[in-house]
Formats: C-alpha cells, structure tokens, sequence
C-alpha cells in the first residue's frame, strides 16, 4: 500500500545554497585558499563538482591515500604523477603546476596545520595562485586556521540541511520505495512534515540511513517512525562529545508553583510556529534562571522541552574546557553547530556561573575563558535559528555583568523559596509520583513543618519518609512525613547569609517566577518540631 505520497511537502529544485553562492563569488573573486567546513565530504564532492563546471575549470581531489587526481576530462593529466603526491608537501608543490584554471580540493587536510613546513608551503601556494585562476578548496570536518594563515585564508561554514533539503530526500526515497511493492509507505503532509523535522539536524547521509532503517525494521515508512528519527539524532548529539540529549520525560506540571513563568512560557512556546512567523514574532531567545538551590531550576529547565514537545540538549560548560589551547573555542563553536542543527531546540545551560568563572581574568588561561565567554555572549545576542536557551545560575555574584544586559536572553527569573502554597503543592506532587493519596495526609501541615524548604528538601523528605515505612513493612504515615521534616536542615538554614543576599539582589532586578512572593518568610529559621 502507497498513501500519501502527493501529500509530501513540494520539493521544487531549489536555488543553489546560500554557502554555494557564497563560495561560488569567493572562486569567481579568485581566492586563491579557501577552507569549507563541513562533515558531508559526499555532500560537498558533487556541489563542487558542479561549481567546477559552472565555472569552466578542471576539477582536482587530493587525499593521503589517493593522492591528487584530476576528476574532470581536461585536468592536465600529464603535469603530475599521482605515486608523488600522496604526501602534503609533495601535493602542494604539484598543485602549484596545474597550468589550467582549476579548483583543486584537499580532503582532511587539517591534521598537517601543525608542521610549519607545510604552513609554508600552503602559504606560498595562496601567493602563486592570486595570479591565476585556481582555487585550493580545504574540505575539513573542523576549523583549524594557523596563526600564520588568517590573513590568507577565506573560512566558509556549510551548514546541516535545511527542510527544503531534506524533503528532497524524502521524496526521492518514496519515489525508489514506489517500485518496491513489498514496502508500505503511509504519510500524510502533516506527518511527512513531523518527520522531516525530526531529521533535522542530520547530515543528508544519515538521514538516508535513518530513513532505510525504518524501512528495514518493518518494511514501512510511516508517522511511527518519528522516534526513530529523534534516536539517530540523540546518536548524533551523543557521538560530538559535547552535548547531551535528554529524554522528554516531564511536564511542567510536575513542577510545583512558579505561575508568572508557568505563564510566560505558555506564551512563548505559541512563537515558535508558522502562525507566529507570519504575524512578524522572531524566534524566542531564551531564559536565565536565577534562585535558591533546589527550587526548580533545573526541572523548570526539563519541563520547557517536554512542555514544546522540542529535543533537550545539555550543554556542559567543563566539557567545552579542554586541554589544549585553542580548542575550547572550536569545542563551543561545534557544540552551538550541533545545537543549530537540532533547531528548533531547547540547549540548557546548568550552573553557568561555574564554566564562565574565570572569564573575567586571563592571567591563568591564556585568555580562553575570556575567548569563549565573548563567543558565547555574541552567539546570544546575533542568533537567528530556533534554539531557545535557559541558563540556570546559583551565585549571581559569579555571573559575569555581561550576561545580564537586555538582548541576551528574553527574560531573567528569580525562582525563590516556595512559599506554603506551594510547599504544599509539592507534596501533593511527589505523593502522586509515588502512588500514594495526598488526601490521605494532611498537606497543610506538613507545608507549615517545613517553612523554609526547598523543593529538593520536600521531595527528599517524602523519600526519607518511605524509606522508613518500608523498613516496618508498613504504608507511609503522616508522623513518618513530620518526623523526616523536622529531622532535616534546610540549605537555606545553613546558608541563610548567601540566600538572603541573593534574595535581596533579585528583588528590584529580575522577574519574580512566583505572585506568592508576598506570602514568603522574610526570616529563614530551620524547621522545628510541631
């Protein structure tokens, strides 16, 4: 059976790709060094074959392996012996002979950035070649720019595809499934769409393979395959190394109070469809979460994404932190392609004070915090594609002033103590989580026990509480619950100092998350017995 094949999204033939015209004028303005960075070296070997073409110049590949070729019928075959060009140097050196305008591509090239012999040499090359009407063309899967090389080379990124580009690969895998009459493809336009998104963030060559994995599975493509394609992506995600994908496992119901941000983001979560683009809305920034350890930051941060129906990536800022010099920019600049990749996305940023600490001093580093900070903090400010931050911070005096300013994110939060609504409100929560009645308990109390409470507190006491039935072979009382209250030291006990002042900065400076900051201790004082 063959359904809704006609209902695919048009896939017109689109006009080239943005990066296509941009390097097509950086070839015709004869640059001589141009390093494209990508990962899709099958993607790139026919749009640079066709861009030879186009231009009227023969067409040269150099690999290690291979060495350098002529992939067009008027390369030159005779000025170059293949058996010599395998190593870098010679290959340069051969490259400079080809008489014929040309575009010569070296594959993976990067690895022999870091011999000065062949930064020379490369050097020399890009002099050679202003006078002629060759191009060398660096196709790499990361940036990598001697020092002594900025000024000579162009850098050109070659981004994910886009829908256009992926419906393209929809429909001609529905066109080759059409001849196969064992397969079954059942899509509508709505749910092609679904599942085009949920590729998104794939390189062609994996969506193809993600596509006939479905089809392998169970001899069907249809709308029950837009799992599979949001597990390859997590596979994708997991395999760069920065980033994680979280599972959309909670609700923002199962965060307890905050209904000013409850409500702000229920209205934001609206613009990030069409509707939205048509009215003339841009895409959400993001948020920054400020408060009390414990009060919800972070399961606020989980909730957003499942709330969005949107992938949850988490970005760690201690992985972006390498060792080696240089490589924590291009570890930040990849995690933000990956993230883009994703679009439209949720990228979460926990504990952000802890991987900017040193960006206001480079005594230490060479100046890489600093580095990366001004990245991230530009990134924040210029990005158009769909990834909507939130950052969460425990320690506004670790937070550089930068971040705060207007523009970089939508709004900043301040989620505080909860107030005895809500301590109830949580219990009521957790209770339900762990198929237990609240109404079998009385919430009133146990929210009045533990004034001064944070969330975690609440639900580590209704923990404790079960730990404790379980051992007498009993259900959970209500003295079990009080006694595990009053057995526990609240953080904002011991750190009464630090929480007032976080308190008192937020007040005139941020949004509050909650409307019951009126029904709050003004003292924190530890739980005592009842």
């Amino acid at each position: 059976m063959l359904r809704g094949v006609s209902t695919l999204p048009a896939a017109q033939p689109p006009a080239p790709p943005k990066f296509m015209q941009d390097l097509d004028t950086l070839v015709r303005a004869r640059y001589p060094l141009i390093q494209v960075v990508s990962p899709e070296e099958q993607r790139l070997d026919a749009l640079l074959a066709e861009l030879a073409q186009s231009q009227g110049k023969s067409l040269w590949t150099w690999s290690v392996i291979k060495g350098l070729r002529s992939g067009s019928s008027h390369g030159g075959h005779a000025t170059v012996d293949v058996d010599k060009t395998r190593e870098p140097l010679d290959a340069l050196m051969a490259v400079g002979k080809v008489s014929d305008p040309a575009l010569v591509v070296l594959k993976d090239f990067h690895p022999y950035l870091d011999d000065p012999k062949v930064v020379r040499a490369l050097r020399e090359l890009g002099q050679e070649l202003k006078g002629r009407y060759t191009t060398a063309v660096l196709l790499s899967p990361v940036l990598t720019v001697p020092v002594e090389l900025e000024k000579e080379i162009a850098v050109l990124d070659v981004p994910l595809p886009t829908f256009r580009d992926l419906a393209q690969l929809l429909k001609e895998i529905v066109e080759v499934l059409r001849q196969d009459h064992r397969v079954t493809v059942d899509l509508h336009r709505d749910q092609a769409e679904q599942l085009i998104k949920a590729a998104m963030g794939l390189t062609l060559n994996e969506a193809e393979n993600a596509f006939a994995k479905a089809v392998a599975a169970h001899q069907r493509l249809g709308a029950e395959d837009i799992g599979l394609m949001l597990e390859e992506k997590r596979q994708v995600i997991r395999k760069s190394g920065l980033l994680e994908y979280y599972p959309m496992d909670r609700s923002l119901a199962a965060v307890g109070g905050l209904d000013l941000l409850k409500a702000w983001l229920a209205q934001r979560g609206r613009a990030f469809s069409e509707a939205a683009r048509r009215f003339g809305l841009p895409d959400p920034k993001g948020l920054l979460l400020l408060g009390v350890q414990g009060c919800g930051k972070t399961l606020t941060a989980k909730a957003i994404a499942s709330q969005w129906s949107l992938p949850l990536l988490k970005l760690d800022m201690g992985r972006i932190f390498s060792g080696l010099i240089g490589s924590s920019e291009e570890n930040l600049r990849r995690a933000i392609h990956v993230a883009e990749g994703a679009a439209p996305a949720v990228l979460w940023v926990d504990e952000i004070e802890k991987g900017l600490s040193g960006a206001d001093s480079s005594a230490s580093d060479g100046g890489v915090a600093s580095r990366v900070f001004g990245s991230l903090l530009t990134w924040l400010q210029e990005k158009t594609s769909p990834v909507f931050v939130v950052a969460t911070a425990n320690r506004i005096d670790a937070l550089p002033p930068e971040l705060l300013r207007k523009g970089r994110f939508d709004e900043i939060f301040f989620i505080d103590l909860p107030s005895a609504r809500e301590r109830r409100e949580i219990f009521d929560i957790h209770l339900r989580q762990r198929r237990r009645d609240p109404a079998k308990f009385d919430l009133d109390a146990l929210a009045a026990l533990t004034d001064g409470f944070s969330g975690a507190e609440i639900e580590q006491v209704v923990v404790a509480a079960l730990y404790e039935a379980f051992g007498t072979g009993a259900d959970v009382t209500q003295e079990q619950l009080a006694r595990a209250a009053r057995d526990t030291m609240p953080l904002a006990h011991t750190m009464r100092e630090q929480v007032a002042s976080l308190r008192d900065w937020a007040r005139d400076r941020t949004r509050f998350a909650s409307s019951e900051e009126g029904a709050r201790p003004t003292v924190v004082v530890p739980a005592e017995a009842g």
